[in-house]
Parts: C-alpha cells; structure tokens; sequence
C-alpha cells in the first residue's frame, strides 16, 4: 500500500483516536501504575486480533502481529507526571495532581492507532508493540519502565526500533528526524561534604560545609567551561542544596544534588572524573566529602539506517517541506535503552496548531496537543514499520 493511502485510512481513524486520547488523558496515572492505560490498550489490541502480553516490566503491554522474521518494535510510553491541570477542557484530568504534560496519551494513542493500521495489511514479518510503563522516573531500584520491560525479554529478537515524541514547538504536519546523537546521556550525582559543626559567631572553632559547598559548586561550573572541549556538548547542574536549621548555627553538613548531561560517551566519561576531582576541594579545606554517581539513561543515537527510512515515509506523506533536521539536546529519554539493543530511531512530531498564539511547554499544567497530529503519528510509524519490514523481507 502506498503511503499516501496509509495517510487517507489514518484519517478515517482521527475520531477514534481522538477518543482514546481523551479518555487517556482524563485518567492519568504515574510511572508504574499504569493499570487502566494498560487495560485500555489490552481490549484495544486484542479486539483487532492483536496477541498481547500484559504485566511487562510490571505494568506495560506488548502486543505481537505478524508472524516469521525479522522483528521491527514501535514503543509508546504510557505514565503521567505528577502536576496539576490548569487547562479547561472537557476532556481534563480527572485524577488531582495528576496530568499528561508531556504527551505519553497522545504517543499511546498513536501507537494503537499504527496498530489498527498494520492489522490491516500483509506483513513479511513481525510487528512488535511496545506499551512502556514510567519514562519520566524510576522505581525503588532505580529501574525505569524501559529496563524493565528489557529485563522481561520485550526486546528480543527485534531488529530494529522506532518511537516519537510529540514536539509542541513543530506545527502540525511537520516532524524533526537525524542521524546520531538526539538526546543526552543523563546521569546523577548525590554528595555529603563534611565539616564540623559550631556556633555561627565562632566559625573558627569548625568547618563550615556551607562554605565550603560553595567553592565546590563555583568549581564544578567550571568543569564544562575549562575542562571539556568547547565544541562538545556538556552540563552539570547542582539541583538541590540542603543543610542547616537556624541562622546562627554552622551545620555538620550539607547535601548537594545535581545531574550530568552530556552528548558523547568520552566525555560523560571525564565529567564523571573531573567531577571526583572537584569534590577534592572540601578535602584541601579542611572538610571532606561522600559522592555517589549514579548511571542514568545513554545518549540517544538515531542509527542512519532506520532514521533514513523514517525521513523517507515522512516525505512522502508530509511533502519534503515538512521534514526538519533534528538539532540533538541536553534533554534525556528512556528509548535510549531500548536503542541501544537493537538500532533504533526516534522523531518528534509537531503538535501545534498553526495559528496557536505560543508554543505550549513539555511538563507545564497547560500543556495540550493539537489532535490532528494523532492521524498522522499512527501512519509514520505504521509505514516506517511496514517498509523496514520489506527492505528486510527474509
């Protein structure tokens, strides 16, 4: 089928979509509690004689079509962020606290969306869908929804993997695609530094962490700007800063928080050493210091392949126009995971309307898409899976 009839029969799905959006967004739940989005998309898959999987990597759903090799894999996650909706439409969240600003309703709309598509079509091949619980945090164990569903065997197999996210700085219609890096590497840091406690009118008689911590921050922000290499891509930011209960009084200690984003794999390597390094400086002042790094998601690389493939759908059923060039961000997302196993891809798919007065925020309580989009998300991945299917005809 060519795409362009895959974008007409995407159109006649807009109503039903739209709904499964909507009802998506009125019952936002947190990461790994996604129990009636995964009952939704359950009955919706298994109602196009989909076979499903449910409880993957807790709460997430795969669900299995075609039959033979090779395997391509769509992903969508399904959590919501724990903010308060402000926007006042009838389709609001219903849960307090609780909102979909970062679009997961709508990329789990659209995946089931590409879905009822292919159900449709003859497949040399295997399609796999992926259902994600929790992108936007972990659990106890530090694992989020994509480890999670690796660990329980959602990958294996798949030779290849395509996601989207929605992009409300695109107008509807366009999308972003590119080869190599996209999102960053997102690691944490937690540090203790050490001193020695006493009354705030006598600070010679002790160590005071709070001053100390403040060498060790101005420091640190010199790590990007003299220690890595000016045309690479690196930020430390310092998050949280806790210590003391009274004015008067020099704490025994203060705790610091941050992350480290970074867009290659040596140089996440050296900002996880200088940052070691910078620490020392608590030591040099009479203090000392505890630091855990934690390792977080790995940079997102769009392997040329599957990006190229993507590009191409997108052209032929957006117009070349339509099609803008990626620039890679310090933003982090948990597809990093999957991609890393097998070669993957990810595009951004505008969700704004054309006469919208500004381009809503990622993660704000007034974040809203443009439900037009939902159409046109579930045909680019329903070809781009159908093509790569037929470049790989086994």
């Amino acid at each position: 089928m060519r795409g362009e009839t895959r974008l007409e029969e995407a159109w006649g799905l807009r109503d039903t979509l739209v709904d499964l959006r909507r009802r998506i967004h009125q019952r936002p739940e947190l990461g790994f509690q996604e129990v009636e989005t995964a009952k939704l998309v359950a009955e919706t898959l298994g109602a196009l004689g989909i076979r499903i999987e449910t409880g993957v990597g807790k709460t997430g759903v795969v669900g299995q079509l075609g039959e033979g090799g090779p395997i391509v894999a769509l992903r969508a996650d399904m959590d919501a962020l724990p903010i308060s909706e402000v926007n006042e439409v009838p389709y609001a969240s219903q849960v307090p606290g609780v909102m979909h600003a970062c679009g997961h309703d709508a990329h789990t709309a659209i995946l089931l969306g590409a879905a009822m598509l292919l159900s449709r079509a003859q497949l040399p091949g295997r399609v796999r869908f992926l259902f994600q619980p929790c992108e936007e945090s972990t659990d106890s164990q530090g694992k989020s929804g994509a480890v999670r569903m690796l660990d329980e065997g959602a990958m294996e197999g798949v030779e290849a993997v395509v996601a989207l996210h929605v992009d409300p700085r695109l107008e509807t219609g366009q999308i972003k695609a590119g080869a190599g890096p996209v999102c960053a590497a997102a690691d944490a840091f937690r540090a203790t530094i050490v001193g020695s406690g006493c009354h705030g009118a006598f600070p010679h008689l002790g160590v005071d962490p709070v001053f100390v911590s403040a060498q060790v921050i101005t420091a640190i922000q010199g790590i990007v700007a003299r220690r890595v290499d000016p045309v690479e891509s690196a930020v430390i930011t310092v998050g949280a800063i806790h210590g003391g209960t009274a004015g008067n009084v020099i704490p025994p200690a203060v705790q610091l928080k941050g992350t480290i984003r970074s867009l290659g794999q040596e140089v996440r390597s050296e900002l996880w050493q200088d940052l070691r390094r910078t620490f020392e400086v608590s030591r040099a002042l009479g203090g000392d210091f505890q630091l855990e790094i934690e390792e977080g998601f790995p940079i997102l690389v769009n392997e040329p392949s599957i990006d190229a493939i993507v590009c191409q759908v997108a052209t032929d059923l957006l117009g070349p126009d339509s099609v803008l060039p990626v620039i890679p961000e310090m933003g982090a997302e948990d597809f990093s995971i999957l991609a890393s196993r097998a070669p993957g891809a990810m595009f951004f798919l505008g969700v704004r309307q054309a006469d919208s007065a500004r381009p809503l925020q990622l993660h704000s309580p007034d974040f809203d898409v443009d439900e037009s989009a939902l159409p046109i998300g579930a045909a680019l991945l329903a070809e781009t899976a159908r093509r790569y299917l037929m470049e790989h005809e086994q």
